[in-house]
């Protein structure tokens, strides 16, 4: 079957109250779960519920991905170095919860992540989650110095999942102050665990650590409710 890039203009709207079963997990045989649909609100909680999320670029048509091993945090393991806390504790970056989730994800799409052609975050994807947003599933967290936002993360809460989608910085260590700030804000608000889906050095000098698949969706069922 061909698939054109994106989202299929075909397939139903599903609104917020609405849910759509992916393939369930004893058929998964690798990270990509399904192929098509689109961004609606229910596809979009449906997917994250059942441990999916989109992830596909601009050639691609819309992939549903869940990688194996995931990676995730703790509140026992959120590492914060001595020089970060030395940044937060003077007050480096401002720090604002909730304050710009629109400047967040427009910095998300526009930031140069080497060795990637271009972003995932793509007209589609902003205006999907800023639906979710206006909804009021998203969080972010924004750092500012004077006046300017230099740094940002964003993502969606579910019962007591947190699930990380993306942060940039325009300013070294922006990006950190304001996705340590959002944990430890989450984290104080019952957050059980942290998402951040694929693994990587500079999630694990956060305190990330990897879990397999089977553990993550056990995970994610024990804490759908809040």
């Amino acid at each position: 079957m061909n698939f054109r890039p994106g989202p299929d203009p075909a397939f139903p709207y599903l609104g917020e109250h609405d849910r759509y079963p992916f393939p369930p997990p004893h058929t998964w045989e690798d990270s990509i779960i399904a192929v098509g649909g689109n961004l609606s609100p229910g596809m979009l909680l449906s997917a994250y519920e059942q441990g999916i999320f989109p992830w596909y670029g601009p050639e691609d048509p819309l992939l549903w991905q869940s990688p194996d091993p995931r990676m995730v945090i703790f509140p026992e393991n959120l590492h914060i170095s001595r020089s970060m806390r030395t940044i937060l504790e003077k007050g480096a970056f401002k720090i604002t919860i909730n304050g710009d989730f629109a400047a967040v994800i427009r910095g998300c799409a526009a930031v140069e992540r080497p060795g990637q052609g271009g972003t995932w975050i793509s007209a589609d994807i902003i205006a999907a989650y800023t639906e979710l947003h206006s909804l009021g599933w998203i969080q972010s967290a924004q750092a500012y110095h004077n006046g300017e936002l230099l740094g940002g993360c964003y993502g969606i809460g579910m019962g007591r999942t947190f699930c990380g989608e993306s942060m940039f910085a325009r300013k070294s260590n922006a990006s950190k102050a304001a996705f340590l700030s959002l944990a430890q804000h989450l984290f104080a608000n019952g957050i059980a665990f942290i998402d951040c889906q694929v693994p990587s050095n500079h999630l694990r000098s956060l305190g990330g650590q990897e879990i397999s698949r089977t553990e993550f969706l056990a995970l994610l069922q024990k804490n759908r409710r809040s």
